[in-house]
């Protein structure tokens, strides 16, 4: 993700910083896993309510466009895999790594961006 974002104000860093916090640990699956795909994407969920949370505070500001971008990543992969109890073969265990994956690199970017503009580049990833 190129780019560069910087706060405008203190409510936008706020938003930016809630966001970045949000997403490092939203993409894999938790430790107490089940081994479904629903359990998996539960994360994910969670990180569909914040954005919503973070979008009404942040409403009108580049975070909100971020905010955005996020949602629309991890609601798709929710869709697809909430409410889905079957066991995982490795076919499906394949293709639930790839989107989660394909999340966690763009949350990735997301945060980088965040870090960069936020002034707290030195925390880790």
């Amino acid at each position: 993700m190129a780019g560069q974002w910087v706060p405008r104000d203190h409510d936008e860093l706020t938003a930016g910083w809630r966001l970045w916090l949000e997403l490092g640990s939203s993409a894999w699956p938790r430790p107490d896993w089940d081994g479904t795909p629903d359990e998996a994407v539960r994360g994910l969920r969670d990180l569909v309510v914040a954005c919503d949370e973070i979008a009404a505070a942040a409403a009108g500001t580049e975070v909100a466009a971020l905010v955005r971008s996020m949602h629309l990543a991890a609601s798709w992969i929710c869709e697809l895999w909430s409410g889905d109890t079957t066991p995982l073969d490795d076919e499906r265990m394949a293709l639930l790594h790839g989107d989660l994956a394909g999340f966690a690199e763009h949350a990735l970017a997301v945060r980088t961006l965040l870090a960069e503009g936020g002034g707290w580049a030195s925390l880790p990833l």
